[in-house]
């Protein structure tokens, strides 16, 4: 356990600070925030399908 990684900010790299985990900084947990509202941080799916198209296959 002890040769285990730390966990790191995942904006900056710096170590996270306790009040603000993961991040270190709130400034960093505000990249963050704006980066998944601005929409670069997407979850990979495929598109829903419509009603109507479920009956034709």
């Amino acid at each position: 356990m002890a040769n285990e990684p730390r966990p790191r900010c995942p904006i900056c790299g710096k170590p996270p600070q306790p009040q603000t985990r993961p991040f270190c900084s709130p400034r960093c947990a505000q990249i963050d925030l704006g980066r998944w509202l601005s929409g670069d941080y997407a979850v990979p799916a495929e598109p829903a399908r419509d009603e109507d198209e479920e009956g034709q296959d």
